[in-house]
């Protein structure tokens, strides 16, 4: 244990600062440059969501991912996902035991706190269903009987584009129980040039100390999920959702679980911020990573072969935030 709690577990926001402090400057160590995609990886971790990280190979989606997990002494398992995994790979089988003769259940790699499904649309959509259970239920069904797994337990999954070669698209259930997607985007000349001088020499991962360990954790979560949110803020994630459901150029908007994660989201956020209650920014600057890989656009919104969909999301998103009315009461 950290001195992030006290003796008898209490978490204070003296101590909560320092803890996440401490993980956002040893992933720092090794992620230069990507201050918003190191702190979205930390929201997602205390909010007790799963992080999408999708981008071109080569810009360190996986390096996060591993860094997040060497700053936390917890249990860390990584899947490499392939076109031959299986689902059984994934959460575990049963094994006929001749000594017993009977069935012993063998855990597969989900069972641990830190899950990194490294490139996950590699993988069929029968084995990518495979984490449906565990990432909304926190458990695995296996020949009948459910298995709970580790508490915290964070699914840290990286994606290629699928313009890239032998990639699935995720199905839109499995996008739904991701938090928060993002990318991370080519480093600056500054933070490249770095990279290649730390590099040549030794692996920085290598450097990372755990900062805090699973029983902090689940005080930091503890922490966060405290934070106020008054009526008015929750009000205002519900219009968000609501204006991209009714949105002509979407045909599928937020779910639910999106407005719920957003509120989330922003309570953490708030918290890293040293406050105990939400405000609209909050909400509103984690709109597009909570919202934008769960929605569809329509195929007149998406247009000439230059726009992307994401590009078009987007633009939709900018226009609903900018439309829903910003409430002003937020203090408790």
């Amino acid at each position: 244990m950290t001195d992030a709690t006290a003796a008898t577990g209490t978490m204070t926001a003296d101590a909560f600062a320092r803890a996440t402090t401490g993980i956002l400057d040893a992933i720092g160590q090794v992620i230069d440059g990507k201050p918003e995609a190191v702190r979205s990886a930390l929201v997602c971790l205390l909010a007790e969501g799963h992080l999408l990280i999708e981008d071109v190979p080569g810009v360190g989606k996986t390096m996060l991912a591993r860094a997040l997990a060497a700053s936390v002494d917890a249990t860390v398992r990584r899947i490499q996902f392939t076109p031959d995994l299986l689902p059984g790979d994934v959460t575990g089988v049963s094994v006929f035991n001749p000594v017993d003769r009977e069935f012993e259940f063998k855990p597969g790699a989900i069972f641990a706190n830190i899950v990194i499904a490294d490139e996950i649309n590699r993988s069929s959509p029968k084995t990518q269903s495979a984490l449906l259970e565990a990432m909304e239920e926190a458990q695995v069904t296996v020949d009948g009987r459910t298995h709970v797994l580790p508490d915290p337990f964070l699914v840290v999954a990286t994606q290629n584009p699928l313009e890239m070669e032998g990639t699935y698209a995720l199905p839109e259930a499995q996008r739904d129980r991701f938090m928060m997607r993002i990318s991370m985007g080519y480093p600056d000349a500054r933070s490249e040039a770095l990279m290649l001088r730390q590099r040549d020499i030794d692996n920085p991962l290598d450097e990372i100390e755990p900062v805090v360990d699973a029983d902090t954790v689940g005080d930091l979560i503890a922490w966060a999920r405290s934070v106020h949110v008054a009526p008015a803020i929750e009000d205002y994630a519900v219009a968000l959702a609501q204006a991209t459901r009714s949105h002509p150029d979407l045909r599928l908007g937020a779910s639910p679980r999106a407005t719920l994660q957003l509120v989330r989201a922003a309570k953490v956020w708030a918290a890293l911020e040293g406050r105990d209650f939400v405000i609209p920014d909050d909400v509103a600057v984690l709109v597009a990573p909570v919202f934008t890989h769960r929605l569809i656009p329509t195929r007149s919104a998406t247009g000439s072969r230059a726009r992307t969909a994401a590009d078009s999301i987007h633009a939709i998103l900018e226009r609903v935030v900018a439309a829903v009315r910003v409430p002003l009461a937020a203090r408790p």
